[in-house]
C-alpha cells in the first residue's frame, strides 16, 4: 500500500545573493521549515562554503544555492514562491520544483540516525533515546545539537581516547573551546579534581552547562574574559590549526610546569607548523593519527 502524502518541498535554485533573504521569506510566510544546500553539489563545480579562520571565503554562500523548504498539507507552494518573490522585488519566481514527502514519524527518523558511539577501552556517547550498551563503561550522555562535540569526528575521539589514557584522577583540567562540554565531562568523570571549560560562544557554554548538569558532571564553564587565570595539571584544546598557532603562548602559559598539554583539530600535514608554534614552551609530538587528523600532546618542563 503506498504510504499517504503529506507534506510538499519547494525546491528552487537561486543565486546566493537572494538565498537567504528566500529563505527567511518562505519562513515568514509559513514554511515549515528551510534548508539551503550547494547546487553544485557532487558535481566538479561544488564548493566548501566554510575553511579554518584565516581562510574564509570571500562571500559566505555557494554560487548556486538549493533552496528546499518544506510546506504544510494544505499549503500552496507555488502561492507561496511567488509570494516570496514579490516581498524580495523579483520579476519573477526562480526555477523551481515541487516533489512530494510521506508521512513518517519525524522523530523516530532522526533519532535512528544517532546510535551509541564507543570510544577508547570503556566509553560510550549515548544519545537520551538509548539505553546504554555497558552501564558499567563511563557514559556521556549527549544529544546532538548545534555544540560541535558528540564523539562522532576523529579529533573529539582522539582526545576522549587521551584523556582516558592520561588522567590517573586528582588533576585540574582546562578544555579551551569546550563546545559541547564533551571533554570536560570525560574529563570530570575520569576522576578530575576541578575541570574548567572556556568557549567563545555563549550559545556553546549554555549547552555545555545543560550537558554537564544532564551527566551530573560538576564542571565550570565559561567565557574566555571571564576565565580563571590559574595553571592546570591538563590542559586540552580540540580547535583548528589557525587558532591554536596564534594561542600558543596562551595555552602554554595555562599548563602548570610538569603539567600536560594536548591539541587536537590539526591535520597530520599541519603538525609540524603547529608543533613549532609551541616549541618555545612545549616540546609537542604526534600522539596518535585517525583518519588524517592527529593529537599532539607534550609536557611542560618543571621549575628548576
Amino acid at each position: 500500500m503506498t504510504e499517504p502524502v503529506s507534506y510538499r518541498e519547494l525546491v528552487i535554485e537561486i543565486d546566493r545573493e537572494h538565498a537567504e533573504a528566500l529563505s527567511d521569506a518562505l519562513l515568514d510566510l509559513g514554511a515549515l521549515s528551510v534548508s539551503v544546500e550547494d547546487a553544485d553539489a557532487d558535481t566538479p563545480d561544488e564548493q566548501p562554503l566554510f575553511g579554518e579562520p584565516g581562510l574564509m571565503p570571500e562571500r559566505e554562500a555557494w554560487r548556486r544555492s538549493r533552496v528546499i523548504a518544506l510546506v504544510a498539507p494544505d499549503a500552496e507552494p507555488d502561492v507561496l514562491l511567488t509570494a516570496a518573490a514579490n516581498e524580495l522585488g523579483l520579476d519573477e519566481a526562480p526555477k523551481h520544483a515541487v516533489r512530494e514527502v510521506a508521512d513518517q514519524d519525524w522523530v523516530r527518523l532522526t533519532q535512528s540516525q544517532f546510535e551509541p558511539i564507543p570510544i577508547g577501552k570503556r566509553i560510550w556517547v549515548v544519545p537520551s533515546w538509548h539505553a546504554a550498551p555497558d552501564p558499567d563503561a563511563l557514559i556521556l550522555e549527549l544529544d546532538p545539537g548545534l555544540a560541535f562535540g558528540t564523539g562522532s569526528h576523529p579529533t573529539t575521539r582522539l582526545c576522549m581516547e587521551w584523556l582516558e589514557q592520561s588522567l590517573a584522577g586528582g588533576e585540574t583540567v582546562l578544555d579551551y573551546g569546550c563546545g559541547s562540554g564533551i571533554l570536560a565531562i570525560l574529563a570530570q568523570k575520569c576522576g578530575a579534581s576541578r575541570v574548567v571549560g572556556v568557549d567563545i560562544d555563549p550559545q556553546a557554554v549554555e549547552s555545555a552547562r545543560l550537558n554537564s548538569e544532564r551527566n551530573h558532571a560538576p564542571v565550570e564553564y565559561t567565557l574566555p574574559d571571564d576565565a580563571p587565570q590559574d595553571r592546570f595539571d591538563v590542559v586540552v584544546a580540540n580547535i583548528l590549526s589557525n587558532p591554536l598557532k596564534l594561542m600558543a603562548s596562551m595555552l602554554s602559559s595555562r599548563v602548570r610546569p610538569g603539567g600536560k598539554l594536548a591539541l587536537s583539530g590539526v591535520l597530520a600535514r599541519q603538525a609540524e607548523e603547529v608543533a613549532a608554534a609551541y616549541a618555545p614552551w612545549i616540546t609537542l609530538s604526534v600522539w596518535r593519527e585517525h583518519e588524517g587528523w592527529v593529537c599532539l600532546s607534550g609536557t611542560a618542563a618543571k621549575s628548576a
